[in-house]
């Protein structure tokens, strides 16, 4: 039925965010119109989790190897936050300059 996913990340600074989308991140873009950069994101899944309201959503990068994750975004210069063991996979997260965090991890759950 459907063919793929679009996030949308709200910010106050969007074009320095979509420079870490683009150079940073090094994600395949777009140019839409007038800058309007839609990237390319690797493979997704979605999970729902029980929460006391809805419309609640988070985005989260899935990696290989957090470490190096962290590693290169401290060379791009952004700080990381410690990395947390969740059971379910090693969790971090970096804040864009638009003021957005993004969470990201090495899971180790099953993926579909």
């Amino acid at each position: 039925m459907f063919n793929g996913a679009h996030m949308v990340i709200y910010s106050t600074d969007a074009e320095a965010d979509r420079a870490v989308f683009r150079d940073v991140l090094k994600l395949d873009n777009v140019d839409a119109g007038g800058g309007w950069l839609i990237f390319r994101l690797p493979p997704a899944e979605i999970a729902v989790h029980p929460h006391d309201r809805s419309g609640a959503h988070e985005v989260y990068l899935m990696c290989d190897d957090i470490a190096a994750a962290q590693a290169a975004l401290a060379k791009a210069g952004f700080d990381c936050a410690d990395v947390h063991d969740q059971g379910w996979g090693l969790l971090s997260s970096f804040t864009l300059p638009g003021g957005s965090r993004i969470g990201f991890y090495q899971p180790r759950h099953a993926s579909p």
